[in-house]
């Protein structure tokens, strides 16, 4: 069994920051990606960011504002949201591509339960 567990969603004026982190644990062989989805009321869920090995790839409208990294002894990854933007508001859910007792031989995507990130004055 993998689980993410994020945590770090806050409320915050426009022009602030937040990090999230997303902590996976369980059944893990091998971590393909691991990466950050959000999904605003009423709209779909989206890329904002993923990083394999060191790669790195980024939502348009969050480029030079926020940036992903990953601490692959703790399996960990982490979201810096600086100069963040009312429309950054939204649902941020974790996401893992990984290898795991479940599916030894092929990737599977797992989903954290989400950490609300709402910018307002």
């Amino acid at each position: 069994q993998v689980q993410l567990v994020e945590s770090g969603g806050d409320l915050v004026q426009p022009g602030g920051s937040l990090r999230l982190s997303c902590v996976a644990s369980g059944s893990i062989f091998k971590i393909n990606s691991m990466g950050w989805y959000r999904q605003a009321p009423g709209k779909q869920r989206d890329l904002v960011a993923a990083i394999s090995g060191g790669s790195t790839n980024y939502a348009d409208s969050v480029k030079d504002r926020f940036t992903i990294s990953r601490d692959n002894a703790k399996n960990t990854v982490y979201l810096q949201m600086n100069s963040l933007r009312p429309e950054d508001t939204a649902v941020y859910y974790c996401n893992l591509n990984a290898l795991s007792s479940a599916s030894p031989w092929y990737g599977v995507d797992y989903w954290g339960k989400g950490t609300l990130v709402t910018v307002s004055s």
